[in-house]
This record gives structure tokens, C-alpha cells and sequence, in this order.
């Protein structure tokens, strides 16, 4: 009787931690009056409604690969990381005009990469938490040394500038993390999950396949719409409100700390009157400073926690080294909080 030959496996577990944070906010700024000229409504309507005065659009030739190559080369800079350090590269968007290839693997080329691992992941606004989490587990259990981590969205390009319920939310940007082995744990336990019952939440119009036969037919009557983005405003509302609250709690527990030992909260950036509700639930204390990236950056779905993070530390609002807490939450529907030292 032959005997089978064991497979090797690392034996031990490694920390690891956000090495840099990189940011890009394209150069155009969206005012509300702009946003109004499609739709009936008000400057302060949507101030009111969503805390947001400005936001960023990309220009037409932009692309999501443009914007994360930005992000990356700020985060790579500031992480002290060769692109040739770069054992993996993941990128959570939802804004990839293509089906494939991937965005990762052409970002992984424009940086002169050689030879990564590189995917996306399609978790919408909690993609880059979800790709966080990714990334921790791949280097604590010894896949790879250094990963690079992209939350990018061009939703400029699926919002329907006439859906008063969503356009004057989303906005355009990127966000990079370097994430790296480190002799300390620097990303705590991540608190996920799904709630596919409520897919209809916030979902595309139309799906691909959809489009074939319109135009396909020719002489149609009725007009072809393109696939944007919808959102059941008030649904999603109480959604994040009474469940994410006890998501962000479980994650500062499961990183075995309390509220009061938080240098930062980083909410995904969905609605400035979320943000508030989930404070309050929380009950953070008054020193622990909030991310409101939303009022000039907008909605930017994955990309929005590192950017807003970015801001944090660039402004001086968050230390370096503190502890954030960050959740994202959107589509799907899905959620994901982790606890990290902030780089």
C-alpha cells in the first residue's frame, strides 16, 4: 500500500497592515447646480438630503485604469514599495466597462508590473473592505508578501443624469492601500456578509444581455436606455441606519477594543445623514473624529473609505498609526467592517 505524499502548507500565521494610502480625485468639480439642470430639485434639497455640495467627474477619456493607476503610484510612493515588490493586485470596482478582461491585470502592465496575481472583485461600496479583507488573508496565510489594494469607480458613466432618486449622489475616484506583512496585527477580523433578498435594492437596469435583441430590432418604437444605475432611496436609508450600526459595533469588538480607543471612524461615504445615524448609534465618543469626504467627493461607492481616509490623514484629522474603523455597505446587498491601523 502506497502512502500519499503530504502537501506543504506555512505552518504559522503572519500580521499584516496598510503600509500607504494613495488618492485621486479627478479635476472636475460637479456643483448641485449642475446636477439640477436634469433634474426638479434644489441646492439645498440635496444638501439636506445627502450633506453633498460638490462632486467629482471624470473627463470622457478617463478610464477606471487611469484613475487607479493614480492612486496606486501615490500609494506605492508613500508605502516605500517597488512595483516589483508587488505580489498581487486586487481592484473592487463596479464601473469596468468591460466584462473582461479585468481592469487589475491591465493596471497591474501600466505599472510595469511583471508577473502579479491581479483580479477585481465586484462588492460595490463595500469592494474595498471586501478587498482588504482579501488581502490580509492572502499575506497571513503566506500567498503573497504584498499586495496592492484599488477601490476605483467611474460612475459618472452609469448614473442617469435625469433619476432624480440617484443623480446627484455618485461621484468619480480612486483609492489605493499597499498592504504588507508586518510584525504586529494592523487589520482586525472583518464583520461580513450579504443580504441577497434585497438585490433589487440598488441594482443595474437593465442587465447586458438585456440590450441584444433592442438592438438588434430594428425600427423599434421605443427609445434604447442604457444600463444605469437605480437605487431604492429610502430602503437602502434604513438598511445602513438600524443594520450597519451593529456591523461597525461587532467588528470593534471582534478587533478587541471599544468605541473610546478609536483614533477614527471611516464610514463608507453613502449619505452624510447615515453617517450621522450610525454615530449616534454606535454611540462614538466626541474625540473620535468622522470622515465627510462626502461633501465634496460625493458618492464614489469603492473608492470612497480610502479616499476619505486619504483626506483624514493629509489634513491632519486622523493621526498616523491611530486605529480607524471602516465599513462599506451598497449593492448586493453587502456589508463589510474591519478595524485597521491606519498607515
Amino acid at each position: 500500500m502506497s502512502t500519499r505524499p503530504a502537501l506543504s502548507a506555512p505552518t504559522t500565521l503572519r500580521h499584516a497592515r496598510i503600509l500607504g494610502l494613495g488618492a485621486y480625485r479627478p479635476e472636475r468639480v460637479v456643483t448641485n447646480e449642475e446636477i439640477i439642470q436634469h433634474i426638479d430639485s434644489s441646492d439645498e434639497w440635496i444638501r439636506q438630503r445627502s450633506g453633498i455640495v460638490t462632486r467629482r467627474f471624470a473627463r470622457e477619456d478617463e478610464t477606471v485604469v487611469d484613475m487607479a493607476e493614480a492612486a496606486s503610484r501615490q500609494a506605492l510612493e508613500r508605502a516605500g514599495i517597488e512595483t516589483g515588490q508587488v505580489d498581487a493586485v486586487i481592484m473592487a470596482t463596479v464601473t469596468h466597462p468591460f466584462q473582461t478582461p479585468a481592469a487589475a491585470p491591465v493596471l497591474a502592465h501600466r505599472l510595469g508590473m511583471e508577473d502579479p496575481a491581479a483580479f477585481d472583485i465586484s462588492a460595490a461600496c463595500a469592494g474595498y473592505c471586501y478587498a482588504i479583507a482579501q488581502a490580509n488573508d492572502m499575506i497571513r496565510a503566506g500567498s503573497a508578501d504584498t499586495v496592492l489594494v484599488v477601490g476605483v469607480e467611474k460612475l459618472s458613466d452609469f448614473t442617469d443624469k435625469h433619476d432624480r432618486g440617484s443623480a446627484f449622489i455618485f461621484g468619480d475616484g480612486a483609492g489605493a492601500a499597499v498592504v504588507g506583512v508586518a510584525d504586529r496585527p494592523g487589520i482586525g477580523p472583518t464583520i461580513w456578509g450579504s443580504l441577497g433578498e434585497r438585490a433589487d435594492a440598488i441594482t443595474q437596469r437593465e442587465s447586458w444581455t438585456d440590450l441584444r435583441p433592442a438592438m438588434e430590432t430594428s425600427g423599434r418604437a421605443e427609445p434604447l436606455h442604457w444600463p444605469a444605475f437605480t437605487m431604492q432611496g429610502q430602503t437602502v436609508f434604513r438598511w445602513a441606519v438600524f443594520s450597519m450600526a451593529p456591523v461597525a459595533r461587532r467588528a470593534v469588538e471582534a478587533a478587541g477594543i471599544t468605541p473610546a480607543d478609536l483614533d477614527a471612524f471611516v464610514p463608507h461615504q453613502a449619505n452624510m445623514r447615515i453617517t450621522d445615524a450610525m454615530v449616534k448609534a454606535l454611540e462614538l465618543p466626541e474625540h473620535v473624529p468622522v470622515a465627510r469626504d462626502i461633501a465634496e467627493t460625493g458618492n464614489t461607492s469603492a473608492a470612497s473609505i480610502p479616499l476619505a481616509m486619504s483626506r483624514m490623514l493629509e489634513e491632519g484629522e486622523a493621526p498616523h498609526g491611530g486605529l480607524a474603523l471602516q465599513i462599506g455597505f451598497g449593492a448586493g446587498l453587502v456589508y463589510a467592517a474591519q478595524v485597521v491601523e491606519m498607515p
